[in-house]
């Protein structure tokens, strides 16, 4: 199957809650690779720079912003209802944890949202992998405990949404292992019903999004690795009846020569120490994310580290495991020059991959260094479709 014989892909951009920088450490999520000690942020992430951010991407036609969550970012919710008004058509995925907000407020609250920001929300759900966060929070399920109460909180958020729409009912009941809901009401349904994306990497985590998920989001492995994972998901999902779009977690460092990005990706190599290494890597193997453990092989734990070459990290052409260093999440990043990484996303799209969801260091420089160096040449591939030609299919009021 070609690039352009599928329907063009969706490209998104993510917001720093955490703070930016101009290299791995001291920007988004790396303090959480650093127990939240030792890491400050060059650009803190205040109003008014994550409006410039989320208004670049509104202005450079980006289709959605990921607001992300944890320990270390500012909160997902409050950050969208303060910057959505700053921007025109761009939408906000919004990420939540189930265990830590009831499934009837969720609802509430995106229902809410979703009517002040004009039907510009999507909701991405995050099970949660690493037990000393969720411990964190009051959260003590084990890992496949959580995905069961994922499963039980998307059924739960459906059925609220589905109270007083068309042929659904006056109020909705609920009793399961975990959670009981007596007589759940809503002011008005969402219109549309917010997506739902949803990410996981385990045995316990790919039914969930077969049943559940509107879009499977997964890190940025290498092409044909990560097209066996949702190839699985997929066979789950037509088991059930249904089918799924498919999202990848990337960065991204394009310049206008393939010399001048690998130079950067040095320049962060460079950066960093050998105890900064091994300190971050010590936080993110104990985790219990299978994600996680697949973005560390990728860098051998560690291993392939800090003072060598950059290239040494290259693990498909064009893809760099460096990030994932000292940064916990998404660890991967497209390096090359803007026709380069437009090849690399053309081939993550003939894997399968509908979604791009994208960052860089810093986000608002490189966001233009996307936008007006690799956009063009994905839409003059078809791989994607100009900026503000929304090519998915739109979700029906009050549709599941």
């Amino acid at each position: 199957m070609t690039a352009g014989a599928r329907r063009p892909a969706g490209v998104h951009w993510f917001l720093p809650t955490n703070g930016d920088a101009r290299g791995i450490v001291g920007s988004a999520h790396a303090k959480e690779a650093h127990g939240g000690t030792g890491v400050s942020g060059l650009r803190a992430p205040t109003v008014e720079y994550l409006g410039e951010v989320a208004r670049a991407a509104d202005r450079l036609g980006y289709d959605a912003v990921l607001t992300p969550t944890g320990t270390w970012c500012e909160d997902a919710w409050l950050t969208t209802a303060a910057l959505v008004q700053q921007t025109r058509r761009l939408r906000f995925l919004v990420a939540l944890r189930p265990g830590l907000v009831s499934p009837t407020l969720a609802a509430q609250m995106a229902a809410t949202l979703q009517r002040f920001a004009g039907a510009r929300v999507l909701l991405n759900v995050v099970t949660g992998g690493d037990e000393v966060e969720m411990r964190r929070f009051g959260d003590h399920l084990d890992h496949d405990e959580r995905y069961d109460r994922t499963a039980e909180f998307l059924r739960v958020l459906r059925g609220v949404w589905s109270v007083g729409t068309p042929g659904g009912p006056e109020s909705f009941d609920h009793a399961g292992r975990h959670y009981r809901i007596e007589g759940a009401r809503q002011l008005a349904a969402p219109d549309p019903v917010p997506e739902i994306w949803f990410g996981g990497s385990s045995d316990a985590a790919l039914p969930v999004a077969a049943e559940h998920a509107d879009v499977y989001l997964t890190w940025g492995e290498p092409p044909d690795q990560a097209r066996r994972k949702i190839e699985r998901v997929r066979e789950l999902a037509a088991e059930r009846g249904r089918t799924l779009r498919f999202g990848v977690r990337l960065h991204v460092l394009t310049r206008d020569r393939s010399a001048d990005a690998w130079a950067v990706a040095q320049r962060w190599l460079d950066e960093l120490t050998p105890e900064q290494v091994a300190g971050a890597q010590r936080v993110l193997t104990t985790s219990g994310s299978v994600g996680q453990r697949r973005m560390a092989a990728l860098h051998d734990g560690g291993r392939l580290a800090a003072g060598g070459d950059a290239r040494d990290l290259e693990v498909h052409p064009g893809l760099w495991a460096g990030v994932g260093l000292v940064r916990g999440g998404a660890g991967t990043a497209l390096v090359g020059s803007h026709e380069e990484i437009a090849d690399l996303v053309a081939e993550y799209h003939d894997a399968g991959f509908d979604e791009f969801v994208l960052s860089g260091y810093p986000h608002l420089e490189e966001a233009y260094w996307f936008a007006e160096g690799v956009r063009p040449l994905l839409d003059a591939r078809g791989v994607t479709a100009p900026a503000g030609q929304d090519a998915r299919p739109q979700a029906a009021p009050g549709a599941n």
